[in-house]
């Protein structure tokens, strides 16, 4: 991996390089302090270059520096589609399907597939790098390169001459075409990522819940509340890349958009065709090549022919491209299909974690609040005991007025008054009770 990034990592200008020294010693000649910048340098950084990875159909791999609106012709696609991929904003994945590349944003993957290459922002993230490798190694597989491999011109303009069926080839059912290739890599390794954070997350999450119900305390439910953010935020990227997929599996038309190596080839089949039809025209003995023929004078089964030829070729090459059409779109529905299930396994995972995460919160409430209702009648209990040890300062507040009473003089009165009002507060204590437990207060 090291070696990887040495090798894709941009060297370093030497302008960035002699900057600071070339200031510093305009300034202290007493000259401008920017005569002594390197114009060039600043001019490259404020059209905005940026280090991108190509990969093309080969598997060969090399860093580029292109700007954006360079970018922007190359691919010919709006400003709007490069900003899904600056790494300075953070957008939600999303995969479009263009006329000349498939723009892919799928966490850490930001990529642009084209027919012949694939484009990715130079990053040193580790995922990036395996994006690289994983689609080096499956494009340099042998017998794959074979098969999409670009034709040379030469084979390519003897396609053309020949009849019509030869004229668009045919796609080799065993392999997929290169941009369906790149994009099932990225598929791969966003589900993978976003998989292996979810695996990471029910490994901690199962042992901190079953912690946190055996033992309530501040730590614990505060670990709680932090694993439930990041279950929340990871649920909704995963249900981002799922609604991606299954939009794109909905809409018939967007998927055969993606089919970006049928659509070169029949342009180019229909540019090599109208290069061998003129040259049918130039080497017919009744045409002439030093002077115009006017329509008038021409023969008429050149006219025929021609015609003809036209309206075969129409017929023809709307016929094979809706069934094309047709079999990409099966072709592409299946890949979505395979990775729509893997995410949506993610999916079911981190929605089985979140219910359980919301049956521990049930089970921590039905602690708390039985928890809370053992103090509430316990509180009950004190409140009754605390009224009935009340009789007795009543008592003892009536015996203690400064007046007379008979009673004071026998010396068994006092014990009379305390048996007395002790039997009375029993039986006020035991009606409370009972009082309570009939209006089922508490378990008694």
């Amino acid at each position: 991996m090291a070696d990887l990034k040495e090798r894709l990592l941009p060297p370093k200008p030497s302008s960035a390089v002699n900057l600071r020294d070339s200031s510093y010693r305009a300034s202290a000649s007493g000259r401008l302090p920017f005569q002594g910048v390197d114009v060039s340098g600043l001019k490259k950084r404020g059209q905005g270059l940026r280090s991108w990875i190509r990969v093309d159909v080969s598997g060969n791999s090399q860093v580029i520096e292109v700007d954006k609106f360079t970018m922007m012709r190359r691919c010919d696609l709006p400003a709007r589609d490069l900003r899904l991929l600056d790494p300075l904003f953070v957008y939600p994945s999303t995969i479009l399907g263009r006329e000349k590349a498939i723009v892919v944003n799928l966490e850490q993957i930001r990529c642009i597939i084209t027919a012949d290459e694939v484009l990715l922002l130079n990053s040193l993230d580790s995922y990036v790098l395996q994006y690289v490798v994983e689609l080096q190694r499956r494009l340099q597989a042998p017998g794959v390169g074979e098969v999409w491999q670009s034709e040379g011109p030469e084979l390519n303009r003897r396609r053309g001459s020949r009849n019509f069926d030869n004229m668009y080839g045919n796609t080799s059912p065993d392999y997929l075409p290169f941009e369906f290739r790149a994009l099932e890599v990225a598929l791969e390794a966003a589900c993978t990522f976003l998989d292996s954070q979810a695996a990471e997350l029910e490994i901690e999450a199962y042992p901190l819940l079953d912690e946190l119900t055996s033992k309530i305390s501040t730590l614990n439910l505060e670990r709680v509340r932090r694993l439930k953010s990041r279950l929340v935020a990871l649920t909704r990227r995963v249900q981002k890349v799922r609604d991606e997929i299954e939009q794109l599996m909905d809409d018939d038309g967007d998927m055969a958009e993606m089919y970006l190596t049928e659509k070169k080839r029949r342009m180019e089949s229909l540019f090599y065709g109208e290069q061998s039809l003129m040259g049918y025209r130039s080497n017919d003995g009744a045409w002439s090549v030093s002077a115009p023929v006017s329509p008038v004078s021409s023969p008429p089964d050149c006219r025929k022919l021609e015609k003809c030829l036209s309206i075969a070729r129409s017929r023809h090459e709307s016929v094979r491209s809706s069934e094309t059409a047709t079999n990409n779109i099966e072709e592409l529905e299946m890949l979505l299909e395979a990775y729509f299930v893997v995410i949506d396994s993610t999916l079911n995972k981190l929605t089985s974690l979140k219910e359980y995460i919301d049956d521990t919160e049930d089970f921590i409430n039905i602690q708390l609040d039985n928890v809370r209702n053992q103090l509430i009648q316990f509180e009950l209990l004190l409140t009754t005991a605390t009224f009935v040890v009340a009789i007795f300062g009543v008592v003892a507040g009536i015996f203690g007025m400064n007046f007379a009473v008979p009673m004071f003089d026998d010396p068994g009165a006092f014990k009379w008054v305390l048996i007395i009002t002790g039997v009375c507060g029993a039986i006020i204590f035991c009606s409370f009770l009972w009082f309570f437990k009939y209006r089922r207060l508490m378990p008694l």
